[in-house]
């Protein structure tokens, strides 16, 4: 059975930098070009990855990665409907979270997809859908 999964920024900055959890984010990756995964990531989470490579890098080096890298990977771009908004707001003022965070949880739950992720804020919403821990 073909498995999805979600990547929030946290998972897809890691991949990108190199830091505590890339590999695992690579074998998703290339477990995708193999057709035995699904890899989605939500728009909001996409344009957070942006600002934080323009804030820490630069913005040709956010332009690189929109223009070049994103295009160049296997991730499924998730949009988001007036209901998907309300489905991230609705998690938001429920936990403790980031709003670009509540999107890819609300994305998860969407796709009954697993969460990759290693931010340690996540672990609030566990029971809400599956995660995927990089280490």
């Amino acid at each position: 059975m073909k498995r999805t999964s979600v990547l929030d920024s946290f998972a897809l900055l890691a991949y990108l930098k190199k830091e505590v959890g890339y590999l695992r984010v690579k074998d998703v990756l290339a477990s995708h070009e193999k057709g035995d995964e699904g890899v989605m990531m939500n728009e909001v989470n996409v344009g957070e990855v942006y600002y934080i490579l323009a804030r820490e890098r630069s913005s040709a080096a956010a332009e690189h990665f929109i223009q070049d890298i994103l295009p160049a990977l296997p991730i499924a771009p998730a949009s988001n409907s007036f209901s998907d908004v309300i489905a991230a707001a609705k998690i938001k003022a429920q936990f403790r979270i980031a709003y670009a965070d509540a999107f890819a949880v609300a994305t998860a739950a969407k796709h009954s997809a697993v969460l990759i992720t290693g931010d340690p804020d996540f672990k609030q919403i566990e029971h809400l859908v599956e995660v995927d821990w990089l280490a």
